[in-house]
């Protein structure tokens, strides 16, 4: 399909990213920073704020010491709004440059650097998914119909990919340099977050991510290509544990965490893990069931597995670790301890990574 303007190609690569993980409680407060005006100057550190009882009182300065880490963290989502905020328009300067200079319009600019750079999945892959997808179609809808709609889930990651390759090729052409400060950084601070659930990496990596995730939610779907370009970047420094955390509102999550745990059992956690990411609109045990299948596991052993809620206890468990060191939203990493929250860039993982490894060079 091809993508109707710049701006709706740039809303799925930048501002699709602002909200960077599922929680029901941040979201509003994220907008609301987002789009309300610069506030006044704030108050010194000894400005009384609340008093009570007999003569007691807490003051500014108390009160930021109590809730010191999530004001840091709104710290640096500003800066980093802040941040998607300039690249997004940057990028939007330049293709209108680009599509003026060579006589296009910003459209057919996309459509040339883009659209066209992907190739036509074969008629065999589209057919094939089709025909996986069948049971979970309404009744009769011819292939002609749904046709269109598989060509684009097999091509849209590729397109965005080649949608950033090129805005870097012309950031880098026009030598663009973001100089927004940053913030500066708090103290580095680590929590004990026992790795235990299913791995890859090598044991004795110095770095070891314990993941906090959900599976019906869209921004751990969205981290996890990043986590993979972590694994991908550091082969031999990270090992990546896996653990879960299905949020309250997302009512498929847990049985969806039980069936990556019942496919584990079969030695292919990983590939229901991927499956799983993969079809996050349809997570009702018949398609789960269809997903055990479809990987190759023994269908009596994990729909056995999955029916008798034997992995339920697992899930909560893990849910329960998570809400003791602060988890309160999905992803949510630990990099040897330190908190990384959301659907965070390759770029970060890469900061705190690299620093990690610093004194070990």
């Amino acid at each position: 399909m091809l993508m109707r303007s710049t701006s709706t190609l740039l809303a799925a690569l930048v501002a699709a990213t602002l909200f960077s993980g599922c929680n029901k409680e941040k979201a509003p407060a994220a907008a609301a920073t987002a789009t309300s005006p610069t506030t006044s100057a704030e108050p010194t550190p000894d400005t009384v704020v609340a008093t009570f009882g007999d003569g007691q009182k807490i003051t500014f300065g108390e009160l930021n010491e109590r809730i010191k880490e999530p004001l840091a963290n709104l710290e640096k989502q500003k800066f980093q709004l802040r941040k998607q905020g300039i690249e997004g328009f940057v990028v939007e300067r330049l293709v209108q440059a680009e599509a003026k200079k060579r006589n296009l319009t910003e459209e057919q600019l996309i459509k040339a650097e883009v659209d066209d750079k992907i190739p036509q999945p074969p008629e065999a892959e589209i057919k094939k998914l089709y025909d996986e997808a069948k049971d979970r179609l309404p009744p009769g809808t011819p292939y002609e119909q749904v046709k269109p709609q598989i060509v684009d889930f097999l091509t849209g990651s590729k397109k965005q990919e080649r949608a950033r390759e090129y805005f870097n090729e012309l950031k880098k052409t026009a030598n663009v340099q973001i100089t927004l400060p940053e913030p500066p950084k708090p103290p580095v601070e680590r929590k004990t977050v026992a790795a235990t659930g299913a791995s890859k990496g090598p044991e004795g990596a110095p770095i070891t991510i314990v993941e906090f995730s959900d599976f019906q939610c869209p921004f751990c779907s969205r981290a996890n290509e990043t986590v993979d370009q972590v694994m991908k970047a550091y082969p031999n420094q990270v090992r990546l544990v896996f653990r879960h955390f299905p949020l309250d509102f997302h009512q498929q999550a847990p049985k969806a965490s039980e069936a990556a745990l019942c496919a584990g059992d079969q030695g292919k956690f990983w590939e229901m893990h991927d499956t799983l990411f993969a079809n996050q609109k349809a997570l009702e045990v018949p398609a789960l069931k269809g997903y055990a299948k479809q990987i190759g596991l023994d269908t009596g052993k994990f729909d056995k597995c999955l029916d008798s809620g034997e992995k339920a206890s697992i899930v909560q468990a893990d849910l329960a670790d998570g809400k003791k060191v602060g988890v309160s939203g999905t992803p949510a990493f630990f990099i040897n301890g330190i908190l990384l929250s959301g659907a965070q860039p390759f770029e970060e993982f890469k900061s705190v990574i690299d620093a990690e490894l610093q004194p070990q060079k």
